[in-house]
């Protein structure tokens, strides 16, 4: 079983930047791909950006290409959400999540491990 705690949000004023950790326990999880999701109320759970086993790939949804930058860290099981030039509409629950199977998806569906996520929120 594999357990993820999510840490680094809060409120920031538009513009503003976060960063956001992702710290997995349990299980090894630095052969697999892992990712970040977000969710406001009312709304399903949006893909935001993944990376591969080793961190050599990145991938964004288009919303936050350009501003957002996934990285990973495998020696301190932890994944990072940089987060740059942050706008009202980021405001969200972001969760981050392991899939336990090889290649990069966009689906949660595809992820089987989640964190109990991190509020965001940018507001002035």
């Amino acid at each position: 079983q594999v357990q993820l705690e999510e840490s680094g949000g809060g409120l920031v004023q538009p513009g503003g930047s976060l960063r956001l950790s992702c710290v997995a326990s349990g299980r090894d999880v630095s052969a697999y791909p892992m990712g970040w999701f977000r969710q406001v109320p009312g709304k399903e759970r949006e893909y935001v950006a993944a990376v591969n086993w080793n961190g050599g790939s990145q991938y964004y949804s288009d919303s936050v290409k350009g501003r957002f930058t996934i990285s990973r860290d495998n020696f301190k099981n932890t994944i990072y959400l940089q987060m740059n030039n942050l706008r009202p509409e980021n405001t969200a629950v972001y969760y981050c999540a392991v899939r336990s199977a090889r290649g990069v998806v966009e689906n949660s569906s595809g992820y089987q491990y989640w964190g109990q996520g991190t509020q965001v929120t940018v507001s002035s």
